[in-house]
Formats: structure tokens, sequence, C-alpha cells
């Protein structure tokens, strides 16, 4: 049998590192760190109504999304849908996309990237931003370190606005 390319990674539930903000707490389960750059997972809840993120795309990696419980609103492309539990997608490179709580909903999203990537400092620098621990320069300025590249959604953002 040929070796495997990393060790088993078991991360407990009590010993995972969680990152907050007013609207979510991520739980980081396994960095591209130990994974060999294979993927990259954590696993987010968002509180009611809660923006998770604009709309960006990557241009190495295809994010999953698996909602564990709730309801997810998305955009992929220009196309807004709301994902339920159990849903499950996949975005490729160069696809923007966005999402938040759906309205009225909290959402419990086990993310994956694949390939992995180092994005647990950028989950750092996301809750620090959020709580005003850091400026949202530091975002923009981590776009290619982190393969999160924001663009200009008018159809994410009158969702948004929709729901305000």
């Amino acid at each position: 049998m040929p070796a495997a390319p990393f060790p088993p990674v078991l991360t407990r539930h009590a010993e995972a590192e969680t990152c907050a903000d007013p609207s979510s707490v991520m739980t980081l389960l396994a960095d591209s760190g130990a994974t060999a750059g294979g993927f990259t997972s954590y696993r987010s809840a968002f509180a009611e109504g809660a923006v998770g993120a604009p709309a960006h795309f990557h241009t190495k990696a295809t994010e999953l999304f698996f909602v564990i419980g709730g309801s997810l609103q998305v955009l992929v492309g220009e196309e807004v849908t709301v994902l339920e539990a159990g849903d499950f997608l996949a975005v490729p490179p160069h696809t923007p996309h966005a999402f938040a709580a759906a309205p009225g909903c909290e959402a419990d999203v086990l993310f994956v990237f694949t390939p992995g990537m180092g994005r647990f400092d950028y989950l750092r620098l996301l809750g620090r931003v959020m709580r005003g621990e850091a400026d949202a320069k530091e975002i923009a300025a981590s776009a290619e370190r982190f393969d999160n590249h924001y663009v200009d959604s008018p159809v994410w953002r009158s969702v948004l606005e929709a729901s305000a």
C-alpha cells in the first residue's frame, strides 16, 4: 500500500479552537498544515439573519458547504438560493459566491476548502475585524495570501438590503 499523504486528523470538539464575532462562532477543525495541503475545514454557527461573507471568489480552491442545521442563503454566480439542513453545495474556483443565515433563521454549516490553504489565520483576522480589534483594510490586503478575492454583486447587495 502506498503511504498516506498525511496522518489521520482528529479534532475533538472540546479541544477545537473557536473564533467568535458578534454574528457567528467558527470552530476550527483542520487547517492545511495538518492535511499536507489536501483540505481545510471549519464549522460556523451563524446567529439569526447573520451575514457570513460578502461576494467573493477563490482562484485555487473549491469551497464545499454542508448545512448541518438551520437555513443558509447563498449567492452562486448571479443566482440566490436557500440551503436547508442536509443540503450540500460545491462552489468551484473563480465562481463568485456569498452567504448568510437565511432571514429569520440561524445556520450551522460545515465548510471544506480543497485544496487546503492556511485559512485559519484569515478566520482569526475576520473575527478581530468584526469585533473592532483590527482594521478591515487588513482583509483586503490579505486577498492573495488567503485566496479570498472580493467582488461587487448588485444581486447580493439587493438581497441583503431586502432582509435588513
